[in-house]
């Protein structure tokens, strides 16, 4: 089967939706499909894809705006597929997406990750996209994939969802639990950031503003309560536009020494930052965050979790059985929960041991890819 995935953002850029596309489009070539990536990226990332089990076809934007392009290319590029895959949003290429659709009427599958919400002005372009532009291009889909059902139902999908039940499916994200496993922590690491005989909360995402919602600032707040306990480290993993902003925050709260920006890792790296820590911390703020792969990626490495209480999170980080759950920029109450857990470390273990159990039942992408895999087939071609 011949299956085109459309994402706004690929690997190497660090960003929840491409990384979820790139670990399906792998395992969906393992079952046999013929997937090709068409996505918008920069260019001279192409050498990087010559390893992989499926195509990747950069498209040039004429326009872009943060993660957002203008790819009129994609009209003409879906002849060749039997079904067309679309990760949403993606503005500048849905629209491409919805017009050749109408044109050709292949079957269409939308993988809704999340509403955009924003801040300022681009709050208000989103609003009217939901509200105007979006419904439109739901109307060609074949099925609708959320990433869990109370996300949809808080979501700008809640009314299809009541009113066309038939088009949605709940398929979950996952994570490799072989990589993201629980380990001894590693000593290289542990010297560079010089955290012997520290207890570690680890943030990891993004810190740039496309970013916004993760909610860094909160956290630096939070962790300002607790820092008076000299032996207690916030590790942030991640790099952006916006993290001299958070790092001039730490400064002002007299807290350079012990709020570390470790900046972007590799993949390769990646996991054994998590081996670091003691606590995991998602302290994203709206709607824009509607599963969390890195809360994930936490559990599979038998971490505790704290958690913004938003939905789709909460479906992903159980209240009291994997972690803990917090209010949205309740300041507050995340440092509680962060001091109790460091505090508490046979609690944390034991959410650690149950969250790695829930990964490897549920979410590892081999699991999801067979769900995916399973719902082409069901599609009229």
């Amino acid at each position: 089967m011949r299956v085109a995935h459309i994402v706004s953002t690929f690997p190497p850029y660090r960003g929840g939706i491409g990384n979820s596309a790139y670990h399906l489009c792998w395992e969906l070539a393992q079952l046999g499909d013929r997937v090709t990536v068409l996505t918008s990226q920069k260019p001279g990332s192409e050498s990087l894809y010559n390893s992989l089990p499926f195509q990747v076809e950069s498209l040039t934007p004429w326009l872009y705006y943060g993660n957002a392009s203008f790819v009129p290319q994609l009209f003409w590029r879906l002849k060749r597929f039997d079904i067309i895959h679309l990760h949403y949003p993606f503005f500048g290429g849905a629209e491409m997406v919805y017009l050749a659709q109408r044109r050709l009427r292949f079957p269409l599958v939308i993988h809704y990750h999340m509403d955009v919400v924003g801040e300022g002005l681009m709050k208000k372009f989103f609003t009217v996209h939901t509200n105007r532009v979006m419904p439109r291009i739901l109307d060609a889909a074949e099925k609708i994939i959320v990433t869990t059902i109370d996300y949809a139902q808080q979501s700008a999908l809640k009314e299809r969802l009541q009113a066309e039940p038939h088009k949605f499916i709940v398929i979950p994200l996952g994570v490799n639990a072989e990589v993201f496993r629980p380990r001894m922590r590693n000593r290289d690491l542990i010297e560079r950031h010089r955290l012997h005989n520290k207890k570690v909360v680890l943030f990891v995402g993004g810190l740039d503003r496309a970013h916004y919602f993760k909610g860094v600032n909160y956290l630096i707040k939070a962790f300002q309560l607790i820092a008076s306990n000299d032996v207690y480290r916030l590790l942030i993993v991640g790099d952006g536009n916006l993290r001299k902003s958070f790092e001039s925050l730490a400064v002002s709260f007299g807290l350079e020494r012990k709020i570390i920006f470790a900046g972007s890792v590799s993949d390769d790296w990646l996991p054994l930052y998590y081996n670091l820590a003691d606590v995991f911390v998602l302290s994203s703020i709206d709607s824009s965050e509607s599963f969390g792969i890195a809360a994930l990626e936490a559990m599979s490495s038998g971490l505790p979790v704290v958690a913004s209480d938003l939905p789709g999170v909460r479906s992903v980080v159980q209240k009291d059985v994997t972690g803990l759950l917090f209010k949205p920029r309740h300041v507050a109450t995340l440092a509680k929960h962060l001091r109790f857990l460091l505090e508490n470390p046979q609690v944390g273990n034991e959410f650690g041991v149950q969250g790695r159990l829930r990964v490897t039942k549920q979410f590892t992408w081999d699991l999801i890819g067979k769900q995916i895999h399973n719902l082409y087939t069901t599609i009229p071609l």
